[in-house]
């Protein structure tokens, strides 16, 4: 641990800001090894945030600065979960407290650290709760009404496999007119270890790479990218095909973008929209690196109606701004949302589905996708929206979806879990219009 990790991940306990944003801004490319494992600890730290505040609190009596709590969880993080000396968490944690100008604070926190090793070496840690919603959300970092409804609906073993369930690898594809092959073909050559996808045939999994995926001759040409096998699915579950008219609603950072123009063979007119001037740029930015052009990128707020845009567009894809709580990554999602947050986003999701909807064609297509699992924002959204919308109904996923998930898909929608998956917590509706 640095002081530029704990600068870094105090911005997102403390400022709230975003995991992949505070690490890009935060951290140099050019030590790519020191980048791997400051993210490496960074994000295994917000995974286990809880559990380290379990047992900071049973061991440090009294308020404790937010400062020395930041460097109290990364050193945790390096006791439990990471292969870091012990004599050198501790030796490094002083040296960090003495450089933020806490000196007097250098035997504190010095002293719970040895605490907790000697009992962890005893085998005497703190034992943690009976009841499974409380023991959950120590070790999940999950809400407990979010523990109590997965619970409820899946069942504890479930749930305790959800929440726990870290997907494993890298999820890589090629980029129109590149084959999956030429992947599949490099990585043999360059000795990166991979499988093909369980949900998506064109998507890699990368199992070993030895160093970092932006490093590879491929992803700096703009013949590879990293996106999720859920996000992909969600793609091409919308169909979208070469000639269309199709509306990215929600589009920010724009890797749907990208593969929804991929799978139209970069043929026929895209729209991608983003409520944020900033964040339109970063789709513009995703998307010129990836030698993507004529793909229309402006602001604009998808709940808010067009009325000028009825009955305009063969396909679109609403993947809504959400909770992100599908589990799986987004340790930082976690710690942020509260029943009163999920109201709120589930209200701004229907109004951007409403919305939408009316510039759907007759015989068009409309995804709803997040890459959350809470009842609030997924099913309750569909049901509402088919109760107010008569004129739309929901339409079979089954031509889409790989066989495995066919069953789950009956009804046109369908639960992504990582814990069976091996992919990001997600959920994705098929819509389409009937008068």
């Amino acid at each position: 641990m640095n002081r530029d990790e704990l600068e870094i991940f105090l911005k997102i306990t403390k400022d709230g800001a975003f995991a992949n944003l505070a690490l890009k801004e935060g951290l140099s490319s050019d030590r790519t090894n020191a980048v791997g494992r400051s993210t490496a600890l960074i994000y295994t730290a917000l995974e286990n945030l809880n559990y380290c505040d379990f047992i900071i609190d049973s061991y440090a009596k009294g308020r404790v600065h937010t400062s020395i709590r930041g460097i109290l969880r990364l050193a945790l993080t390096e006791l439990f979960f990471m292969d870091t000396p012990d004599h050198a968490v501790c030796s490094t944690a002083q040296e960090l407290t003495a450089r933020i100008g806490k000196q007097k604070l250098k035997g504190f926190v010095n002293g719970v650290l040895r605490s907790v090793i000697r009992d962890r070496d005893a085998g005497r840690l703190p034992g943690l709760p009976d009841d499974f919603v409380n023991r959950m959300e120590i070790l999940s970092g999950y809400p407990d009404f979010l523990i109590s409804e997965y619970a409820s609906a899946y069942g504890e073993k479930f749930t305790e496999e959800l929440l726990l369930c870290r997907v494993k690898g890298t999820c890589v594809r090629a980029v129109y007119p590149n084959p999956a092959e030429t992947l599949e073909k490099h990585f043999n050559e360059t000795g990166i270890s991979f499988k093909r996808g369980a949900l998506v045939e064109d998507a890699f999994i990368l199992e070993r790479i030895g160093g970092s995926i932006t490093e590879d001759e491929l992803f700096r040409s703009g013949a590879l990218t990293v996106q999720s096998e859920s996000a992909m699915l969600a793609c091409r579950c919308l169909s979208p095909e070469p000639g269309m008219n199709v509306l990215d609603a929600c589009a920010a950072p724009g890797g749907k973008t990208a593969y929804l123009f991929d799978i139209m063979e970069r043929r026929g007119k895209l729209t991608a929209w983003d409520v944020h001037p900033h964040r339109v740029k970063l789709i513009e930015s995703t998307l010129e690196r990836l030698g993507i052009s004529g793909v229309e990128c402006r602001a604009a707020d998808a709940s808010v109606p067009d009325n000028g845009l009825e009955g305009s567009f063969d396909a679109i894809l609403c993947d809504v701004p959400c909770s992100g709580l599908g589990g799986g990554s987004k340790p930082d999602a976690r710690y942020r949302r509260t029943q009163e947050s999920i109201s709120e986003l589930s209200e701004l999701q229907y109004g951007i589905l409403s919305a939408c909807s009316t510039y759907l064609k007759r015989d068009g297509a409309l995804v709803y996708s997040t890459c959350t699992l809470t009842e609030a924002e997924n099913e309750r959204v569909i049901e509402r929206f088919l109760n107010e919308h008569t004129g739309f109904s929901l339409r079979s996923l089954e031509p889409y979806i790989p066989e495995k998930l066919k069953k789950r898909g009956e009804g046109g929608m369908l639960r992504i879990f990582p814990n069976t998956d091996n992919a990001e917590g997600f959920f994705i509706a098929r819509l389409g219009r009937d008068e």
